[in-house]
């Protein structure tokens, strides 16, 4: 599953944060090797940047 664009092009907040916290939460999902993860075929990308953009993950920057 891709994110819409239109989404992606209304999205507010920080793009930089937002690209930073989807890169590290791929990172986790790809180590983790979840069964979240093999249900969508492995693609740990869309899957991060799903979580990110739906708040089903938290992130901060400190």
């Amino acid at each position: 599953m891709s994110m819409p664009l239109q989404d992606l092009i209304e999205y507010d907040g920080n793009a930089y944060q937002f690209t930073v916290a989807v890169n590290r939460r791929a990172y986790h999902l790809a180590v983790l090797k979840t069964p979240e993860v093999e249900k969508n075929n492995g693609k740990v990308v869309s899957l991060s940047m799903r979580q990110v953009f739906t708040k089903q993950i938290d992130y901060r920057f400190e």
